[in-house]
């Protein structure tokens, strides 16, 4: 049975506000963008900041608690859109089952999204950035793809 996820750090809401506030002032911050998706209950828009990654030339977010809010959304929906400063792409958002897939993204994680595997860790997910160790707790994240809305 594995370890249960750490509670989420208190600083994480107050921190994806500011995120969130850049971004719509036109300000990008790194590799992270915000994504949006209909509530599924509401309909309203639900924003959280998410870094996506490439892997062999296609694009993936992760959710490292896969039933938070935005993955429950992001299932429901299908849809969203992926904000980067002032430009705003519309996407469809496809929940990854292949678990070789999976791991292929979790692995590709440390090194495409560096700056996210200390949340990873944080979480009590992760020991460090080694991909094995990413790609072993695919089974335990959510993976979407991003692709352009049609």
């Amino acid at each position: 049975m594995p370890p249960p996820i750490a509670a989420l750090p208190g600083w994480l809401k107050p921190a994806n506000r500011v995120v969130r506030a850049l971004h719509r002032i036109g300000l990008p911050v790194g590799t992270i963008r915000v994504l949006t998706v209909p509530g599924r209950t509401t309909g309203a828009p639900r924003s959280t900041p998410v870094s996506p990654l490439r892997v062999d030339g296609r694009e993936f977010v992760i959710a490292a608690l896969p039933n938070c809010d935005w993955a429950r959304n992001a299932r429901a929906a299908g849809r969203g859109q992926l904000r980067r400063g002032r430009r705003v792409r519309s996407i469809a958002l496809t929940e990854v089952r292949d678990a070789d897939l999976r791991r292929e993204v979790m692995r590709a994680f440390p090194r495409e999204v560096p700056h996210g595997v200390a949340f990873f860790v944080r979480i009590g997910l992760v020991e460090g950035a080694d991909p094995d160790r990413f790609g072993a707790v695919a089974d335990r994240v959510a993976v979407f793809e991003i692709t352009d809305a049609r």
